[in-house]
């Protein structure tokens, strides 16, 4: 019996032995992993410290000689692409967080110039030249996923025939005068070129976000980190909209109070108040349009819009119950801005989308999560519309004057119309000819509904190769969000996928051509590819765990000497 007694210890020790040399490993790779990571930390500290001295260098100069504006914009250029080249990763993740409050630096911080406009591609594209070079050197796909390649070579064919037989052929016309117009001649206005160009670059610029996010969302972790950073932007700039709201009440801001004629109905950057750009506040006459930390009201519309999705995501989908508060309360600012802001637009389009995303996501279902955050919510939003019931009223009667006066199926039809009279040829009438972004180039055409304007631009071979791209892009998106087992990144994926169904066949307004919907839209997609990749590198580290657990340690230990046994009453 003592003999057994013994040999039961000794396997116990050699167990204890082994987990505590495996622990003992696990330990010195977690500290050689941080000491790597100070390192690294500490070397990319280094480099932004080269990178402010160039642009000083450089920055100072201007300032001083020419205007401080553009010395402000070259110091700020240079740092930034130098630093985006560098370190790709967190420059996109820069790009993300500097893209909301770009309209505010734009008109409070460059006043307006064009060089601030670009700033946000100054983060952008060198990341993404950067990021395309170490996947080539690594031997990585660059157009991910590869099923894509079919459908948008066909939209890019039809875009750059457009390009160039369109807007190419423009480019050798007269000078627009009057005596061209009234002889109704063909001439050109501007450099329809260059038009087109910037025209494509709004249209199809950020489809490599694709590829960016697929490359930077790499595990579980950074997906969360995503979903909390969109959060918290939101509910930033929504704090931001609330304060630029609360100025403009107290008369801190004088908006366009005291305009005489059309002034007093009309966006204007000299009202703009503590952040963002063009801004329409004239109470007297019961009109308000808030561009929030954006360059106008539109679009920030559109933020708010697309941020009821990014919330709902958080709010759905966190594993972490502190992180789903967040997003609830990021919903509640989202509605309660939807409101303020006199967009419309936002206030028709928020409830709608929350309310689609609860439906097809199977949310609506799983009450465990959606009773407390749709008690949450409801509340949240009682409270401010008891607070406020004349606000409330006031937006309500105006969405539904304006849904009589100009019902939105009718004004999609009479957009349609205009399009199809104005067609000369089968490329359609130039890339950017109706593009807001591109007016300073050239002449453009006023046209507020996002199909009708791609069928100006780029026809009819052009809207149906756009068209049946993004239905591709969706059902794409859609299979791989089935395929995900993992429940967080399900349904992570799921909101994600809804997103972008909503976005690629919405009609009214122009999404797509909107900074923040474009980027998010584009980006979104590409996660949603990451996805299924991530997802199986979580069940084989589920798998490596239980083994583990089942085996214990697979490092070798060392031979321990047998314990002699001696029978009981012997020495």
């Amino acid at each position: 019996m003592p003999k057994l007694k013994i040999k039961s210890k000794y396997k116990k020790y050699k167990e204890s032995s082994k987990k505590s040399q495996g622990s003992s490993i696990d330990l010195k790779e977690r500290l050689a992993e941080k000491r790597k990571a100070e390192e690294a930390r500490q070397k990319m500290i280094n480099f932004i410290v080269v990178c402010i001295f160039l642009g000083l260098l450089f920055g100072v100069p201007l300032g001083f000689l020419v205007e401080p504006k553009l010395g402000i914009g070259f110091f700020m250029g240079i740092s930034v692409m130098l630093f985006s080249w560098q370190y790709p990763r967190p420059a996109l993740w820069l790009f993300l967080i500097y893209m909301p409050f770009s309209g505010s630096v734009t008109y409070w911080v460059g006043g307006g110039n064009a060089l601030f406009q670009l700033a946000k591609d100054s983060i952008y594209i060198p990341a993404l030249i950067a990021l395309v070079a170490e996947c080539r050197r690594k031997k990585l796909p660059i157009i991910v996923p590869k099923k894509l390649i079919p459908t948008f070579s066909v939209l890019l064919v039809f875009v750059i025939l457009t390009l160039f037989s369109v807007n190419g052929i423009q480019e050798f016309l007269p000078q627009c005068n009057a005596a061209l117009y009234s002889a109704r001649i063909a001439c050109k206005d501007g450099l329809p070129f260059f038009q087109g160009i910037l025209g494509l670059k709004v249209l199809l610029g950020y489809v490599p976000l694709i590829f960016c996010a697929y490359y930077l969302i790499e595990d579980k972790k950074k997906l969360l980190f995503l979903g909390r950073l969109l959060v918290v932007l939101a509910i930033i700039c929504c704090l931001l909209g609330l304060l630029q709201y609360w100025k403009l009440r107290t008369g801190s801001c004088i908006g366009t109070r005291g305009a005489v004629g059309d002034a007093l109905f009309k966006a204007s950057l000299q009202a703009k108040c503590l952040v963002g750009g063009s801004l329409l506040y004239s109470p007297e006459q019961g009109v308000i349009r808030l561009p929030g930390t954006f360059v106008s009201p539109w679009h920030w519309a559109w933020f708010l819009i697309a941020n009821s999705a990014l919330c709902f995501t958080t709010a759905f989908s966190d594993r972490s119950f502190f992180w789903r508060v967040v997003g609830l309360v990021g919903m509640g600012l989202v509605f309660i801005n939807a409101v303020i802001c006199g967009q419309r637009i936002a206030l028709g389009l928020v409830p709608v989308v929350i309310l689609t995303l609860l439906i097809l996501t199977g949310q609506i279902t799983n009450f465990k999560r959606f009773i407390p955050i749709g008690a949450g919510l409801g509340l949240l939003l009682g409270i401010w519309i008891v607070s406020n019931p004349t606000v409330v009223q006031q937006r309500v009667d105006s969405f539904v004057g304006r849904w009589n006066a100009s019902p939105p199926q009718a004004f999609i039809e009479s957009q349609f119309k205009y399009s199809i009279n104005k067609q000369r040829g089968i490329f359609g009438r130039g890339l950017g000819k109706a593009t807001n972004s591109t007016r300073s180039l050239g002449k453009t055409a006023l046209i507020e509904t996002y199909h009708p304007k791609l069928l100006y631009e780029i026809g009819y071979p052009g809207l149906l190769a756009f068209l049946i791209f993004v239905t591709h892009l969706t059902i794409l998106s859609y299979r791989d969000y089935r395929s995900i087992r993992d429940p967080t990144l399900r349904n992570f994926a799921s909101s994600f996928w809804v997103f972008i169904l909503i976005i690629s066949f919405f009609p009214y307004w122009y999404p797509l051509d909107t900074d923040p919907v474009a980027i998010y839209y584009w980006f979104l997609a590409g996660v949603v590819f990451k996805l299924p990749i991530i997802d199986k590198q979580e069940r084989q580290k589920e798998q490596l765990l239980v083994e583990k657990e089942k085996n214990g340690s697979k490092t070798k230990t060392p031979r321990f000497k047998k314990f002699r046994t001696r029978k009981v009453g012997t020495l």
